[in-house]
């Protein structure tokens, strides 16, 4: 669910002017997951650009606090959320915590990192949804951990059917501040994409476990 059509225009529109958003339909990304993708997106560049990275963090904290008042801490998830849910915990004066995909196999093997104890509630922080299994492997760490998980927020979706079924399956609120085909709507308007781009990057969108440059 994105916040609402004002704010994923607005993000659509800076992902695009700080090229976070990159599209190779002839050599395509490979993703970690095997999957073949025109399109790549790589929020973590906004950190770089002060401007855009207080829109979100302003965005997301004021959602944050309509949508389920203060938590008792923000928590990012490793390594792509750290930067901006630290911000976000910032913005709000909360403590910060982060979750590792695994727990380190050294020192005190943690897998949530930074102070916080059992029965007290988090909104997680995550840059981008895909299908959700990384997200939602942080938010397991922390139920295991005794902590409430009140709900989601993202910068930006795929909006895949997958990620979907995932995030009900599992009862988590998400709340995204764009999605894609907000981002495509964008894109094409101005000029970014053309309308051949545009049927490609639909097409992908979706089946993309499937889909295949040539």
């Amino acid at each position: 669910m994105i916040f609402n059509k004002d704010i994923a225009k607005k993000t659509a529109e800076v992902l695009l002017q700080v090229n976070a958003i990159k599209l190779s339909p002839k050599a395509p990304f490979t993703w970690a997951s095997g999957w073949k993708s025109p399109i790549y997106c790589d929020n973590r560049i906004i950190l770089s650009f002060p401007p855009i990275r207080n829109y979100v963090r302003e965005t997301m904290a004021k959602h944050i606090e309509r949508q389920y008042g203060k938590p008792d801490a923000i928590a990012g998830v490793a390594t792509g959320a750290i930067g901006i849910g630290m911000l976000v915990a910032e913005y709000l004066n909360l403590p910060f915590i982060y979750v590792r995909p695994d727990a380190k196999g050294h020192g005190r093997k943690n897998q949530i990192e930074g102070f916080i104890e059992k029965g007290q509630t988090v909104v997680v922080v995550e840059d981008l949804i895909s299908t959700g299994k990384s997200s939602l492997n942080a938010v397991k760490a922390l139920r295991e951990g005794g902590i409430t998980v009140k709900g989601m927020v993202a910068i930006f979706t795929y909006g895949f059917e997958i990620s979907k079924e995932n995030f009900e399956k599992e009862n988590v609120t998400l709340h995204t501040l764009g999605n894609y085909e907000s981002l495509l709507e964008q894109a094409l308007q101005t000029k970014y994409i053309t309308k051949q781009e545009l049927e490609l990057l639909t097409e992908w969108n979706s089946n993309p476990s499937e889909w295949n440059a040539i």
